[in-house]
């Protein structure tokens, strides 16, 4: 596999491609405190590169434009566009399908962005979508649920999710994810939290799997 920095109009990306022909695309967005070289983008990108994907980690339009911070509520709009962006730069990179997600709020947005276009006439944003750490409520704070949108979502889901992760219990996710109204997975890494230690556990490994059985159809 080979890694390549993408930097034109307004799309920062380290792009990942196979050695050989590749089979689909997948774009992937960085949580809140991080960027396109967090830990979890990295793992998750090489696994899937190695099932014959292009992967784009991107950054989001705020980090963009400041290097460290969260985002803020009122640019969330900019960053689903530039999640669009990214999709439209990178989705000629293979003939197969165009996967897109993220980590917590970079997932969040992926999401969301899903939701606004699953009316659009030329089939929606992407063919599949991968959310690592749901960020389903704030920590402590159960009853504000982000999950108006998701039943919105017509595209098959994989939500990989540590049991520990304070952003939402097992039973919260799952009863979250059931109303979205497609074929979903929940891969529950056990013993770990918002972060999913990806070199400790086999996170990657198994968001891979379920990428290659729920997203891509089953072709390797």
């Amino acid at each position: 596999m080979a890694v390549t920095t993408y930097d034109s109009d307004g799309v920062v990306a380290e792009v990942t491609r196979p050695t050989g022909e590749p089979t689909g695309i997948a774009v992937l967005a960085h949580g809140a405190g991080g960027n396109r070289h967090a830990v979890i983008l990295r793992a998750v990108a090489d696994e899937l590169c190695a099932r014959g994907l292009v992967v784009a980690r991107i950054d989001l339009p705020y980090r963009q434009r400041r290097p460290k911070g969260p985002p803020s509520p009122s640019t969330a709009p900019a960053d689903r566009d530039g999640i669009r962006a990214a999709c439209a730069v990178f989705r000629d990179e293979a003939p197969g399908p165009l996967i897109v997600g993220g980590h917590s709020y970079g997932g969040r947005q992926a999401s969301m962005a899903v939701a606004e276009e699953s009316k659009a006439e030329d089939g929606g944003l992407a063919d599949g979508l991968l959310l690592t750490s749901y960020p389903l409520h704030p920590p402590g704070k159960p009853e504000r649920l982000r999950t108006e949108h998701l039943p919105s979502i017509t595209i098959p889901t994989v939500v990989v999710h540590g049991s520990t992760d304070p952003f939402a219990t097992p039973t919260e996710l799952a009863d979250a994810v059931a109303l979205i109204p497609a074929p979903t997975r929940i891969v529950e890494i056990e013993k770990v939290g918002h972060n999913l230690n990806p070199d400790r556990r086999p996170t990657a490994e198994l968001t891979a799997d379920a990428v290659v059985e729920v997203l891509l159809g089953g072709a390797r």
